[in-house]
């Protein structure tokens, strides 16, 4: 018995994936047009042959999810908390424990798991929305952004069963499916931090695209945070000092190996820019876009997190089940690169502060989830249970997966 789906299953799943979307979330690209992840790719067998990686187009069936391959250091232990929550991507949980999974291109919903004695059921809140990415809970409310606006959910733990309907937060986002989805979360002055992405792989955006932003709960005041942030799809607020932390995708097809994913650190906000597209990885120049620039006027990452390595989601620890040495490391999903022959990370990696706004040190903390140059999982997001236990969301399976820690 195989223990994932075969490579046939699997080219059946790509091809069934590849026509819904070109009726589906790519329906605005005429057939004879460049996808816009394919723009700067070089016209060699090799590269031509590369695409981005579709999830399965149905949930991976609970005995055949890898949580056997997972390894992780001492006295951790990996297991099956969810499955059957297809393409899912961000986590959040509500004030009575109920946890919120938000999916992509796939899905198109927004699931509510809820778990009373071990025994959890998985039901859907919202669906047949636009790349609906993007969620947050606060307050009773559940926030969801698709590229081209914010909704909120209210008193949504009582109606799950009879979902409310979506109040408008705000409804003026630029709409683009590239880099257009979301993640978005509640920052320690009380307001919403929503990232707009470069609507490219590479390009010149103007103004507008390429930053992160935040406003107020109700959608008003909206201002810059961070610019040159090509595509953020996960971020934190450091619990020591207030300050948001950042991964950020690097552009594709310059090299295999260049340049890196990276983590970032916003000192002064409003008042950074990160580069793009001038800049890559805080030391060498856009081929296209560089010139006459100079890295050393933009802001430098606080680490580099690897070629093409997919940084997603990511969460400063700050439960008590973990031993000491975590408490305050910044917890990062890699999903795993498509664009690159040898497949790596899809993962969690730890990283340390150093007090001092970079990092001091990065190592391994879950691996094992490719085989034979294959993936058998890709790692989303992350969140933090009241327990000190974490959660890992698969969008690769339909899965969500629970990390404790025993001594």
């Amino acid at each position: 018995m195989k223990s994932f789906p075969s490579k046939s299953w699997r080219r059946g799943a790509v091809a069934a994936l590849v026509l819904a979307g070109s009726a589906g979330a790519f329906a605005q690209q005429k057939a004879e047009e460049e996808p816009f992840w394919a723009k700067g790719r070089p016209r060699t067998d090799t590269a031509m042959k590369m695409a981005p990686v579709p999830a399965f187009p149905i949930p991976t069936a609970a005995d055949k999810l890898p949580v056997a391959k997972m390894k992780l250091p001492p006295g951790f232990k990996a297991e099956v908390w969810a499955g059957d929550v297809l393409d899912a991507r961000g986590l959040r949980q509500g004030d009575k424990g109920t946890v919120f999974v938000s999916s992509l291109f796939v899905a198109g919903k927004i699931y509510a798991v809820t778990d009373q004695g071990g025994k959890r059921t998985v039901k859907t809140v919202a669906e047949k929305l636009f790349l609906p990415n993007g969620i947050e809970f606060h307050d009773g409310a559940l926030y969801v952004a698709t590229p081209k606006d914010i909704t909120r959910y209210d008193n949504i733990e009582a109606s799950l069963d009879n979902p409310p309907k979506p109040v408008m937060v705000y409804d003026k986002l630029p709409g683009e499916i590239p880099h257009g989805w979301k993640f978005i979360k509640l920052g320690p002055d009380g307001k919403l931090y929503v990232p707009i992405g470069a609507p490219c792989n590479i390009c010149d955006p103007g103004e507008g695209f390429a930053r992160i932003v935040r406003m107020k709960l109700d959608g008003s005041g909206v201002e810059n945070v961070a610019l040159g942030v090509r595509n953020t799809v996960g971020f934190d607020f450091d619990p020591k000092d207030g300050s948001l932390w950042f991964t950020n995708n690097g552009r594709d097809w310059l090299s295999e190996d260049l340049p890196n994913d990276t983590l970032n650190r916003v000192s002064q906000p409003g008042r950074q820019h990160f580069g793009f597209p001038y800049c890559h990885q805080g030391d060498f120049s856009d081929p296209e876009y560089g010139w006459g620039k100079n890295c050393n006027d933009y802001a430098k990452p606080a680490l580099l997190i690897g070629p093409h390595a997919g940084a997603l989601g990511m969460r400063f620890y700050t439960g008590k089940m973990f031993p000491d040495k975590y408490r305050g490391a910044i917890f990062v999903a890699r999903h795993g690169p498509w664009n690159r022959t040898l497949k790596y990370a899809a993962d969690i990696v730890v990283a340390w502060p150093d007090g001092k706004g970079g990092i001091a040190k990065m190592e391994p903390f879950m691996t094992g989830l490719v085989e034979n140059n294959e993936y058998l999982g890709r790692p989303v997001d992350l969140l933090v249970l009241k327990d000190g236990s974490m959660l890992v969301s698969d969008d690769h399976n339909g899965a969500i997966y629970r990390i404790s820690y025993g001594g």
